[in-house]
C-alpha cells in the first residue's frame, strides 16, 4: 500500500472510540478504502453497548477534503453506467447517515479544510467544533457536479435556504467562526485550546444516560420532517424506553439524594 494511501484510525478509550481520519498528505481526502471503514466501524458501534460517545478528527493539519475524487477518476478505464447509484447509497451517503442517526453522541474536531463529503460529516455531528479559522467548503458547483452526500438536506436546516445557497451555489467558503455564528457548528474554539475544548464535551457526553441521549436524538431526527403531535407520540414511546434504564433510576436517586448522578450508559 503506498504512504499516501490513508487510513481510518480507531483507538478505543474506555467507553469513547476515537475515530481519526489518517492521510495527512492530501488533507485526509477519503478513499473508497477509508470510506467502507468508516462504514464498518460506525455500525460496528452502533450495536456495541460499552461504546458511549464518539469522536471523530482528522490527523494533521486538516479535518477532510472530502471524497478522493482524483484517485477515483484517474483510471482509464470507465466505470459502468449506474455506478454512482449503486455505489454511493452504501458508502459516501451512508457514512453521513450513520454520523447522523446513530444512537450515540458524535463529537467532531475539525481544523484547516472541512471540504465536500468532509464538510457534511462535520455537518451530521452532534456537536462540531472548529478553529475560526478553519473553512468549510462545498465545492460541487465548482467543480460541474451538483451536491451530494446529504449537503442539500443538511445545511438548509442548520444554516436557513439563503446560505445554504451561498455554499452550494455560489460555492462560498465559510470559516470557522462564520459557522459557530450561523449555527452551522456548535462552537469556534481557538487552535490552541480546541483539543482540551473537544475532550471536555466528549468526556461530560460519555459519562451521560447513553440511552436517554441516544433516544433523544433520535426523537430531534423524527420531528424535523413530522409535526407535533407525531412527534410528541415518538417522544412517549422514548420514555417509555428510558424509564425502563438503569440510568433513569440512577438519576432519580441522585435528585432525591441532591447530588450528582452516576450514570453507567445502561
Amino acid at each position: 500500500m503506498r504512504d499516501d494511501a490513508g487510513a481510518v484510525r480507531v483507538v478505543r478509550d474506555d467507553a469513547v472510540l476515537r475515530i481519526t481520519l489518517d492521510r495527512p498528505t492530501r488533507r485526509n481526502s477519503l478513499s473508497h478504502a477509508m470510506i467502507d471503514d468508516l462504514v464498518g466501524t460506525l455500525t460496528s458501534a452502533a450495536s456495541d453497548d460499552s461504546v458511549r460517545a464518539i469522536h471523530l478528527t482528522g490527523a494533521g493539519d486538516d479535518f477532510c477534503s472530502g471524497a478522493d475524487w482524483v484517485t477515483t477518476n484517474s483510471s482509464d478505464r470507465k466505470p459502468r453506467p449506474g455506478n454512482l447509484v449503486r455505489r454511493i447509497p452504501h458508502a459516501a451517503n451512508r457514512v453521513v447517515e450513520l454520523v447522523a442517526t446513530i444512537q450515540l453522541p458524535v463529537v467532531c474536531t475539525v481544523r484547516g479544510w472541512a471540504v465536500g463529503l468532509g464538510a457534511n460529516l462535520a455537518l451530521a455531528a452532534d456537536f462540531t467544533l472548529a478553529t475560526p479559522e478553519a473553512n468549510l467548503w462545498e465545492p460541487f458547483i465548482d467543480r460541474g457536479f451538483s451536491p451530494d452526500s446529504g449537503s442539500t438536506w443538511l445545511l438548509p436546516r442548520l444554516a436557513g435556504v439563503t446560505r445554504a445557497k451561498r455554499m452550494l451555489l455560489l460555492g462560498e467558503k465559510v470559516t470557522g467562526a462564520d459557522a459557530a455564528d450561523w449555527g452551522l457548528i456548535h462552537q469556534a474554539v481557538p487552535a490552541d485550546e480546541i483539543d482540551a475544548a473537544a475532550e471536555e464535551l466528549v468526556t461530560r457526553l460519555a459519562s451521560g444516560p447513553t440511552v436517554a441521549i441516544g433516544l433523544a436524538k433520535q426523537a430531534i431526527n423524527y420531528g424535523m420532517h413530522a409535526t407535533l403531535p407525531q412527534s410528541m407520540a415518538h417522544e412517549l414511546a422514548s420514555l417509555e424506553l428510558a424509564c425502563r434504564t438503569a440510568d433513569f433510576k440512577e438519576g432519580l436517586a441522585a435528585f432525591r439524594a441532591r447530588r450528582a448522578p452516576d450514570f453507567e450508559g445502561r
